[in-house]
């Protein structure tokens, strides 16, 4: 028992720090990418863990991580288009008058 509370603490912690990458590293769009896919790997992890000692299916963790996937596959794109056509990735160089 002592070792699942550890385990959901540690996703718990995994969840708040991207959280609070999130919040506070706001200066490129890659940075907030990649501290969303902390948080959703943190959920995975609790949710994984949750469903492994309740003992029942599987199949709605394996549809979260295909649904963490295609988040991750979509913000890359955003990022690629975004580069391309800014120059870069810096929030403070979009504007909404010059898209």
């Amino acid at each position: 028992m002592l070792f699942s509370n550890y385990m959901v603490v540690c996703s718990l912690f995994m969840i708040f720090c991207g959280l609070w990458s999130f919040c506070l590293y706001r200066k490129h769009l890659l940075n907030m990418l990649l501290s969303l896919e902390f948080i959703m790997l943190g959920i995975f992890w609790m949710m994984s863990m949750s469903v492994c000692f309740l003992g029942s299916e599987v199949y709605f963790v394996l549809f979260f991580l295909t649904l963490a996937a295609c988040e991750g596959a979509l913000g890359l794109s955003i990022l690629v288009s975004i580069v391309r056509t800014h120059g870069n990735d810096y929030f403070n160089s979009f504007s909404i008058l010059g898209c």
